[in-house]
């Protein structure tokens, strides 16, 4: 498990923000549980508490400048 700063992808970034509101509207319209909270834990749990793990034991550099 990776501990201390993430490596920043300018590309992943740039994916992340430009992802258009109607595409996940279209996915919360067919996909019964896109988008809800704790689904991932449904879904596969094992992935979940990983991510969630790897999301307390690592910071961002973005994270560095904020309050």
């Amino acid at each position: 498990m990776k501990y201390g700063m993430r490596k920043p992808s300018p590309r992943k970034s740039i994916a992340a923000r430009t992802t258009g509101k109607m595409k996940r509207k279209v996915k919360r319209a067919i996909i019964p549980g896109y988008g809800k909270k704790g689904m991932g834990y449904l879904r596969d749990p094992e992935r979940a508490v990983k991510n969630a793990v790897y999301k307390r034991t690592t910071f961002s550099i973005t994270d560095l400048f904020r309050k």
